[in-house]
């Protein structure tokens, strides 16, 4: 029985499509073992983000043939896409395999003939319709994240994704609610939807929103909670003040991408609203949920970011209140506007604003921490060490609780009685 390993690197749809792809092998009985081990197979899920996530990718690939020479080593995902020929000049690669035809990866690999042509990367933007690729069970037994959509037409001037992952395609609602249903069956209590760009879902579908979806699959027996990925402040519409206060499971937990405070710098990286249209729908979201978890990402050192740009952010992200930042330093990409743009800024001047903001943030996660203490809660415990149970709240505040009872994959009432280090501590009453 053949033995394969896998490495993902990147967001969260590459680990989907990874947890999809070990069900394929699964299915037709090969054994799936830990990266570290000796394999037969090794499958890097890659990704191009930065320059870092490609640096990492060439290290994995080439690790793998390390820790068994006669393995088939494959190549895929997003920096298989853009960059095969770089690939292709890593001797310890078999196969290079971009981002389509994942669903067919357990083929592809069977076939000698295939494997010789090594190559099969093709055009992503003749790819109109979604790719199917289902899961039914993942290794975190709590939590599952669902792929809706693939693709993104925004075009983001420091962004080389679109170029990786094609055009908006949404997937069909009933494969979706299936797949949910199938999840609950297993006894997931938290699904987490995910994309490319799923404030795009159903631009291509015509007939549905996002929040329609979740209209669509809301009341499925054993799911608990919806928590939402990675928004566009455009999907805070009328639509979302209409349905949301009547989805329950909805997490308020809303990850509203800003990446910029300055209405110049967000011009140049072509986001397409300004920190007004911004600040209104965050506005728009505590009116439905007063006590909203706030995140977001920010690049600090954009091409031509002059200090008042940057003082600009620091003040909108205090005005916003986030509860919590994800802190990037611009990364070249190329390909991208942004890599060919005038003014670029020292590595230096990137980290110490870095720092500001970072600082910054940790204070502001503190306040929004705070206001949950004394209160009371249900949390989703997901793992155990010690005699301490780790889990979150639906605000996906981290919470802590020392018990000798089994809490796994339970959602438990509790009340929050201390913030340190960014957990809460909780007691049961």
């Amino acid at each position: 029985m053949l033995k394969v390993a896998f490495h993902t690197l990147g967001c969260k749809v590459n680990q989907y499509e990874t947890e999809s792809m070990i069900g394929q092998f699964s299915r037709r009985n090969y054994t799936i073992v830990d990266f570290h081990d000796k394999a037969d197979i090794y499958i890097i899920n890659t990704c191009t983000v930065t320059h870092l996530s490609d640096r990492k990718s060439r290290q994995m690939l080439r690790k793998a043939k390390r820790t068994n020479p006669d393995a088939l080593v494959a190549a895929v995902g997003c920096y298989a896409q853009i960059s095969p020929e770089v690939i292709a000049e890593i001797k310890e690669v078999d196969l290079i395999l971009g981002n389509i035809d994942k669903n067919k990866i357990v083929d592809i690999i069977e076939d000698q003939e295939q494997i010789k042509s090594r190559l099969h990367v093709y055009d992503i933007y003749e790819l109109k319709e979604y790719e199917e690729m289902k899961i039914f069970e993942v290794h975190d037994k709590t939590r599952a994240f669902i792929k809706i959509q693939d693709g993104c037409n925004q075009y983001c001037s420091y962004c080389i994704i679109p170029y990786a992952r094609g055009t908006v395609r949404s997937r069909d609602k009933d494969s979706i609610y299936e797949e949910v249903q199938g999840l609950a069956t297993n006894g997931y209590k938290e699904i987490v939807l995910t994309g490319i760009h799923i404030a795009s879902y159903g631009l291509d579908l015509n007939d549905l929103s996002l929040f329609e979806l979740i209209e669509y699959i809301h009341d499925i027996k054993g799911i608990e909670r919806i928590r939402l990925g990675s928004l566009e402040q455009h999907i805070i519409d009328e639509s979302f003040m209409k349905l949301a206060p009547s989805l329950k499971k909805l997490c308020p937990h809303f990850h509203l991408s800003l990446q910029s405070g300055s209405d110049s710098v967000l011009k140049r990286m072509n986001r397409k609203y300004s920190t007004q249209e911004y600040y209104e729908k965050v506005e728009m979201i505590r009116l439905i949920f007063p006590k909203a978890s706030i995140t977001t990402d920010i690049i600090v050192g954009f091409p031509g970011e002059t200090e008042e740009e940057f003082a600009q952010t620091v003040e909108f992200v205090n005005k916003v209140a986030f509860s919590d930042v994800h802190v990037f330093k611009f990364s070249i990409r190329k390909g991208t506007k942004a890599a060919v743009m005038e003014n670029q800024i020292d590595e230096k001047i990137k980290h110490q604003r870095s720092e500001k903001l970072i600082e910054l943030v940790h204070g502001l996660k503190n306040d929004y921490y705070e206001q949950f203490i004394g209160t009371y809660d249900e949390v989703l415990f997901e793992t155990k060490h010690d005699s301490v149970w780790i889990g979150h709240n639906s605000h996906y505040l981290k919470v802590e609780l020392k018990s000798d009872q089994n809490f796994m994959n339970q959602i438990v009432k509790v009340r929050l009685t201390k913030l340190s280090n960014d957990l809460m501590s909780a007691i049961i009453e």
